[in-house]
């Protein structure tokens, strides 16, 4: 039987560790080597990169368990070639734990988007949506053409996970994996809050021929 799920409104510092120890013997009761196995190492097929936002939780909302889901997350899943944080995880996860697939994965109703596209100052976080307004500006002519707020919002979402996984198959990482013969894909999904399902946006890259030339290293 699982430990009851407690709500959001009774967290307390107090009750994360409680639910640790519930959760711990959840998993010994269903598998008494499960951490056994846990601690032996990870071989994750899959690395996500999504956003920090509470509600979308990786492992949950793809059915996995832990082990098999690398992850990276940040404010609006924004992808940039000058995050050495996501660089090194991704470089990590292609050349040493050999992930199959590199998702990322936004989500409709993402705030960080939301903020992006209003003129309101916010804070340092300005700064990073920057690279959300760049989105913008870059399919400026297709957002000029959807009226409804709500469906630009939308779009936006989802032009920014799929600059995403075109800047994560423009990296030298990836390059370099494909170049010898690596086995890798990259995906670019958007997930729904209201339905939870995750949309896949057909954008799918998996060798060299993929790279527009203007980013094609030797």
């Amino acid at each position: 039987m699982c430990a009851k799920t407690i709500e959001t409104q009774d967290i307390t510092y107090d009750s994360l560790l409680q639910g640790n120890r519930d959760w711990v013997k959840d998993m010994i009761d269903n598998d008494p080597s499960f951490f056994d196995k846990l601690s032996a190492g990870q071989s994750p097929p899959v690395l996500w990169i999504g956003c920090s936002d509470s509600r979308v939780p990786a492992n949950q909302i793809t059915n996995t368990k832990p082990g098999d889901v690398f992850v990276h997350r940040n404010i609006a899943n924004v992808v940039v070639h000058t995050d050495m944080n996501l660089l090194s995880v991704l470089d990590y996860s292609i050349n040493v734990l050999k992930v199959k697939h590199v998702i990322v994965c936004g989500h409709y109703g993402c705030g960080g988007v939301k903020a992006a596209l209003g003129n309101k100052q916010v804070g340092i976080i300005d700064n990073w949506l920057r690279n959300i307004r760049d989105v913008y500006r870059t399919h400026e002519r297709e957002m000029s053409t959807i009226k409804d707020e709500d469906q630009r919002f939308d779009r936006l979402v989802e032009l920014n996970a799929i600059e995403g996984a075109s800047n994560v198959m423009n990296t030298s990482i990836v390059q370099s994996a494909w170049a010898n013969g690596q086995e890798l894909a990259v995906h670019a999904w958007v997930y729904s809050l209201k339905t939870g399902l995750i949309k896949d946006l057909k954008v799918t890259s998996t060798g060299l021929d993929d790279v527009a030339a203007a980013f094609k290293v030797s």
